[in-house]
């Protein structure tokens, strides 16, 4: 009994301590990257309980000159205005990303006009290329035949979703007037349809999914 007791108690110990982080990028510029407060935690959550993730419920807060960002498989980030990023946090996100990282940037409204020039410091030799349809990152675990989901109208624009590649791999995913993270968000903050909230927290769990996969 005592061994079984034993056991039980080291397997919960793996389990908890194999719990995987992701993070939210505290960039500078002025802009609000702590935008949408309930979105990633909510997200959490659902991939957690729909595609088996075994996600810390409590995302944390990196820097983009920090080496903690290394510990991440993902981070996102979001926001409304200004981004700016000095040589040495392009540096260090560009050597995340080639390492096996994973950005994920998605457009609050307003952010695009800043966030294009300072991609430019990350990656001077790539460009955003749009992604097709049958990217595999619309496959699985749901299915998105028609590409990125629309999510708030803001300028009525088709949503847009754009990467960056190293050798393959898709290593940063800019998601374009479709705002899935005030999808992610509670219900009572945009009154979206649950409709409306379960494409945007399925989008995420995609992305989620290939980025720890790939």
């Amino acid at each position: 009994m005592i061994k079984k007791l034993l056991l039980l108690f080291f397997i919960l110990i793996i389990s908890e301590t194999s719990a995987q982080e992701i993070a939210v990028l505290q960039y500078g510029g002025g802009g609000d990257w702590y935008a949408n407060p309930t979105a990633l935690p909510n997200l959490i959550q659902f991939c957690n309980e729909s595609i088996n993730t075994k996600i810390n419920p409590k995302p944390q807060v990196v820097k983009p000159n920090n080496v903690d960002l290394f510990d991440y498989p993902f981070v996102h980030m979001t926001g409304h205005g200004n981004v700016f990023f000095t040589q040495e946090e392009a540096k260090n996100l560009r050597d995340y990303m080639l390492s096996g990282g994973f950005l994920h940037i998605d457009d609050n409204y307003g952010m695009d006009q800043y966030l294009r020039k300072e991609l430019i410091k990350i990656f001077p030799n790539k460009e955003l290329v749009e992604l097709p349809n049958s990217h595999p990152i619309f496959k699985e675990p749901f299915s998105f035949p028609q590409g990125l989901p629309k999510i708030h109208e803001h300028d009525n624009s088709r949503p847009q979703a754009f990467g960056i590649f190293h050798q393959g791999r898709l290593v940063l995913l800019y998601t374009f007037e479709s705002d899935l993270g005030d999808g992610w968000e509670n219900p009572e903050i945009h009154n979206d349809p649950q409709s409306v909230r379960l494409k945007a927290l399925r989008m995420g769990a995609n992305i989620i999914n290939y980025a720890f996969e790939n």
